[in-house]
């Protein structure tokens, strides 16, 4: 008997990766990936293409047609981005990513003009900014109204590859990704159509909001389509995270985001009151820069990323007094979108290249510090921090954590776990059941010089925080934004 597996796509800002695993046990048995073009805005059919050669690829290693049946996919991609079909299914005009800041006045209108702050949050547990669907559909239709004209239907990234597998059969969602648009109440599991209505000036068609391990549609070649989630959410299942555990992922952007059994309404708009992709809550903060800081320190410094660490490991804790703000590309948390990086606290004695990366990782360590510490001010159990992305496997990064945050870390093993989220999702949706399939991350030791303590559950960086960096990235924070 052929052996049944499932694939889990990760459509992202830079790639596609797709994990191809055994539908009982979680094994990976292959994966593939393939390059998205640089920018803000990009041709969705580009998605297609990136994620039909990967998909191709992974399967076929995997040996599928013959030793094995792919029986399920499930699709996880980059939450907001904003993509407009005519009624010939075409798309209008490029996608929007979540990181185009143009739509930041048009955020803040919508909010003025839909009751304001106190409003947003208790409708759709967020309040709009730059990044939010509801702000990209706005900013078309001030801007493009010829493009808003020929729109009828609006979706996120992660429905257009579903749609687009199933043959455009299938119009749906998730939950969790709808919770990302500023037109979807998480709490009620409905849509705000006069929300949505505002910001186009027209009616737009919505794609309907599946169960969380519902089967939407098939492939071409029979396998089942679950609904699919946003990158977060699809984390969030890939970890098998608990109640306590709080994720910071160090990717293109940073979140800080953990499950939660009741929604949250935060109406100064740092916390996203989002869903995630089993029926619960995901409140999340992002930051728009995370491991692209290290990236240009490195730059800076004449160094690749393992030579950053290195040099951030020979300067004492605090860089000197050193303090960079990282907002190299503007800023969602604080919601800064027109921001640029500083560097505070320059004197002749502490501006040497070890202070200088130093400062790098502390400051997007602070950042990501801040999300963690509003989480838990939304009543967020915050028991040890899991670090995650690609930045999460510096050296400087693990053991400089344990200076910036008051709870223990945790490095679990490098995985895909966006991809693996939506494969296990694909394998819930097949199986069915109450809840998901008990696939669980193994967590690893992380790259420490000194002993990991042991726990039950996995070994950990036991906090050692020290409170003056903290205290010195806020005094700069607070000068540029009080």
């Amino acid at each position: 008997m052929a052996r049944s597996l499932v694939a889990g796509v990760d459509s992202s800002t830079q790639s596609v990766k797709v994990t191809i695993r055994d539908l009982e046990s979680g094994e990976q048995v292959s994966q593939a990936r393939a390059s998205h073009p640089e920018g803000t805005e990009v041709d969705p059919e580009v998605w297609v293409g990136a994620l039909d050669d990967a998909l191709a690829k992974a399967a076929s290693q995997a040996g599928v047609g013959a030793a094995a049946q792919l029986v399920g996919v499930g699709v996880a991609a980059q939450q907001h981005g904003m993509v407009l079909l005519d009624e010939d299914d075409r798309v209008v005009r490029p996608a929007l990513l979540w990181n185009d800041t143009r739509s930041a006045a048009a955020a803040d209108d919508l909010v003025r003009e839909l009751g304001g702050a106190e409003v947003w949050a208790k409708a759709t547990g967020s309040l709009p900014v730059a990044a939010f669907t509801v702000s990209k559909v706005r900013w078309v239709a001030q801007h493009e109204p010829e493009a808003m004209k020929r729109a009828v239907r609006v979706m996120l990234p992660h429905d257009f590859l579903t749609r687009r597998l199933s043959g455009n059969a299938v119009f749906a969602t998730d939950r969790g990704d709808a919770s990302g648009t500023g037109y979807f109440s998480p709490a009620t599991g409905e849509y705000l159509s006069d929300f949505l209505f505002a910001a186009a000036d027209k009616a737009l068609a919505t794609p309907r909001v599946a169960q969380p391990n519902e089967v939407v549609g098939e492939v071409a070649a029979g396998a089942k389509l679950s609904a699919g989630t946003g990158d977060n959410m699809g984390a969030a299942l890939g970890l098998g995270l608990n109640v306590g555990d709080v994720v910071v992922s160090l990717g293109t952007s940073g979140t800080a985001f953990g499950v939660s059994a009741t929604p949250t309404a935060d109406p100064t708009g740092v916390v996203a009151g989002f869903a995630d992709a089993t029926g619960n809550f995901l409140p999340l903060v992002c930051t728009l820069n995370a491991a692209r800081t290290m990236t240009a320190g490195a730059q800076l410094l004449g160094v690749d990323l393992a030579g950053l660490s290195d040099l951030a490991l020979r300067a004492e804790s605090g860089a000197g007094g050193l303090v960079l703000l990282p907002y190299l590309d503007g800023e969602r948390t604080p919601n800064l979108p027109d921001a640029r990086g500083s560097l505070h606290g320059i004197t002749r004695e502490n501006f040497t290249k070890e202070n200088l990366a130093r400062a790098v990782v502390e400051g997007m360590l602070c950042g990501l510090a801040d999300a963690v510490d509003a989480l838990s001010a939304q009543g967020l159990q915050v028991n040890r921090v899991l670090l995650i992305g690609g930045a999460a496997s510096s050296p400087a990064v693990q053991q400089i954590a344990a200076t910036i945050f008051s709870a223990d870390i945790v490095v679990p093993v490098s995985d895909e776990y966006v991809a693996v989220g939506a494969a296990r999702q694909a394998a819930w949706a097949v199986l069915g059941g109450g809840a998901p399939p008990a696939w669980q991350a193994t967590p690893a030791p992380p790259s420490n010089s000194r002993p990991a303590a042991q726990t039950a559950q996995a070994p950990v960086l036991p906090a050692n925080p020290n409170p003056q960096v903290r205290a010195n990235y806020a005094s700069a924070r607070n000068a540029l934004h009080p």
